[in-house]
């Protein structure tokens, strides 16, 4: 009966030019932020009347939400110039329970369509060693969901590290903080490695971990593909049994012939 209901489950079924909507739209974010860390505009100033500055050893708690603002601004204002470079037509905040920090639409060279990204951020600090290991992504059953009901679906992964430091104000001892953004890293969700992704079984049905998110390897895979991996991925974890509670919750299974 296991099997069976294994043999039977529904597959998405991409596009085939799958591909090149994602390289698209990664080659894009990447040139955006490569760009504006060339040119300086990289840099995020925090005014204080601390004169010891910023606590720099617990920066990091609060230095993800900033620099995550900062590449949700860096897209916007692109957005708004009317035929950019990077074809980027529109941006959109996600919201508090949304698995994505924002979606980024694209017109794309050579593509009649408009691309949709679903991009979640994730800042890492530069100088903290454990900082980028083992990140939670998405939870399992929702990037599953997504998938079947859209094969073109498009989620992307945006790393960007950073560092703090310092500098003195003016003659009276204020010192203000400067968070700047030094390298990026642009994933699609379904081309990390199969070693590169884990399955965490904690929260929910579980969520899905880049493993270190500075140091991912590609592997091309179709949506089926995709599926299957992290199909293997939960029942190994969990087990059969619970696979097919969630298969008859959200309907993943054909129906027997």
């Amino acid at each position: 009966m296991n099997n069976d209901i294994l043999t039977r489950r529904k597959f998405p079924k991409e596009s085939a030019i799958y591909s090149k909507m994602s390289d698209g739209v990664c080659d894009a974010i990447r040139t955006i932020i490569q760009e504006a860390i060339d040119s300086g505009n990289n840099k995020i100033f925090i005014r204080t009347n601390l004169k010891r500055g910023l606590p720099l050893e617990n920066i990091n708690k609060v230095a993800g939400p900033f620099v995550e603002a900062w590449a949700l601004e860096k897209f916007e204002e692109i957005s708004d110039k009317v035929g950019n470079k990077y074809g980027l037509v529109n941006v959109e905040a996600g919201k508090r329970l949304d698995p994505f920090d924002m979606i980024l639409q694209f017109k794309l060279k050579d593509i009649d369509e408009h691309v949709s990204a679903n991009v979640d951020s994730k800042a890492t600090a530069e100088d903290i060693l454990t900082s980028g290991k083992s990140p939670n992504i998405t939870s399992f059953a929702r990037i599953r969901n997504e998938y079947l009901n859209d094969p073109d679906y498009i989620f992307l992964i945006l790393s960007l590290k950073h560092k703090v430091f310092s500098e003195k104000a003016d003659g009276n001892g204020i010192t203000n903080g400067i968070m700047q953004v030094t390298a990026y890293h642009v994933y699609d969700i379904k081309y990390v490695s199969a070693k590169d992704l884990n399955y965490n079984p904690a929260l929910g049905t579980g969520q899905m971990q880049i493993m270190d998110i500075h140091y991912v390897d590609e592997e091309r895979k179709t949506a089926e593909q995709f599926i299957r991996m992290i199909d293997d991925k939960y029942i190994r974890s969990k087990g059969l049994k619970p696979w097919i509670k969630l298969a008859e919750k959200f309907d993943w299974v054909k129906p027997k012939e």
